[in-house]
C-alpha cells in the first residue's frame, strides 16, 4: 500500500514540475482582468482628457494617476490595455468555439460519410486554407466597414478548416477500429455511432488544437486591428493601440510598448499552456 501512495506522490509532483505555472498565473490574470475590467481599470478606455495628453508613467516623471501613461489624446494607457485583454479573449473564445464546432461537425461527418459529403467538405477546406485572410477581412471591410462582427467572421472562415481537416483524419481511422465495427454489426445507428464511440475519442486532440490556437487567435485579432480592418476606434483593442503609437515611439514610446508588451505575454503564455496540454494529453509525449 505505502508503495502504492509513493507512486502517486511522485506522478502527482512530477506532473506539478512539468505544468508550466508561471504561464498559467499569466493568463489566469489576464482573464480575471477581462473579466472584471470595470472595477479594475482606473478610468474608462475611451475618456477623453487632451490637457493631460502624452503623461509618462509614473516611474519616469508621471503620476499614479495614470501609472502606464495616457495617448496622445489622454486616454488611461493602463485602463485601455485593462480593456484590451477583454476584446482579445472574447474574441479568441467565440471564434475558436464556433470554428471549433463547424470544423469538427463537418470533418466527421465527412470522415464516417465518406462519398460526395466527404469531397464536398474537404472541397471547402481547401477553400478555407487557401484564402488570404487579409485579403477577406480588406473586402469585409470596405463592403460592411470594420466592426467586430465582420473580425469574428472573418477569423471563423479561415479558421475552421483546420478543425475540419484533423477531425476528418482522425475519423477516417476511428470508424475502422474492432470496437466501432462490433458497434455497427450489433445495430448501432449512424448517430449513436458517431456521438458514443467516435467523437469522444476525438476531444483530446481537439482540445489540444483549440489550447494552441489561443495565441494564434488573438494575433490574428491585433494584426487586423492594427491595419484598421478589425476592431474600430474608439475600442481599446491592443493592435489599435499599437498603430496610434506607432509614430510616437521616439516622443511617447510607452503608447505602443504597453499593449506590445500585454499581447508579447499572452501569446508566449498561450504558447507554452497549449505545449503543456499536448503533451499531457498525448499518451506517447507524457511517457517519455
Amino acid at each position: 500500500m505505502s508503495l502504492d501512495g509513493n507512486h502517486v506522490r511522485h506522478r502527482v509532483f512530477s506532473g506539478a514540475r512539468r505544468a508550466p505555472i508561471l504561464p498559467v498565473f499569466i493568463l489566469t490574470i489576464f482573464i480575471g482582468t477581462a473579466i472584471l475590467a470595470p472595477w479594475i481599470a482606473p478610468h474608462p478606455s475611451t475618456a477623453v482628457n487632451l490637457s493631460q495628453s502624452l503623461r509618462p508613467p509614473a516611474w519616469q516623471g508621471g503620476t499614479m494617476d495614470h501609472i502606464l501613461g495616457t495617448d496622445k489624446l489622454g486616454r488611461d494607457i493602463l485602463s485601455r490595455v485593462v480593456y484590451g485583454s477583454r476584446v482579445s479573449l472574447v474574441v479568441a473564445a467565440l471564434a475558436i468555439g464556433i470554428s471549433g464546432v463547424i470544423g469538427v461537425t463537418l470533418g466527421t461527418l465527412a470522415g464516417y460519410r465518406r462519398s460526395w459529403t466527404e469531397l464536398l467538405v474537404m472541397q471547402l477546406v481547401d477553400i478555407g486554407l487557401s484564402v488570404p485572410m487579409i485579403l477577406l477581412a480588406l473586402l469585409f471591410a470596405v463592403l460592411w466597414g470594420p466592426q467586430f462582427s465582420n473580425l469574428l467572421l472573418v477569423i471563423v472562415l479561415t479558421q475552421w478548416a483546420l478543425y475540419a481537416r484533423q477531425a476528418h483524419a482522425e475519423t477516417l481511422s476511428l470508424k475502422e477500429r474492432d470496437y466501432v465495427l462490433a458497434a455497427r454489426a450489433l445495430g448501432g445507428s449512424q448517430a449513436r455511432l458517431l456521438i458514443v464511440h467516435i467523437f469522444p475519442n476525438l476531444v483530446n486532440s481537439m482540445i489540444i488544437l483549440a489550447t494552441l490556437q489561443i495565441a494564434q487567435v488573438v494575433l490574428i485579432e491585433a494584426s487586423l486591428s492594427f491595419l484598421g480592418v478589425g476592431i474600430p476606434p474608439p475600442t481599446p483593442a491592443w493592435g489599435l493601440m499599437i498603430a496610434d503609437g506607432r509614430g510616437l515611439l521616439v516622443q511617447a514610446w510607452w503608447v505602443s510598448t504597453m499593449p506590445g508588451v500585454a499581447l508579447s505575454l499572452i501569446v508566449l503564455s498561450a504558447n507554452m499552456v497549449g505545449d503543456s496540454i499536448r503533451d499531457y494529453l498525448d499518451p506517447t509525449l507524457r511517457h517519455r
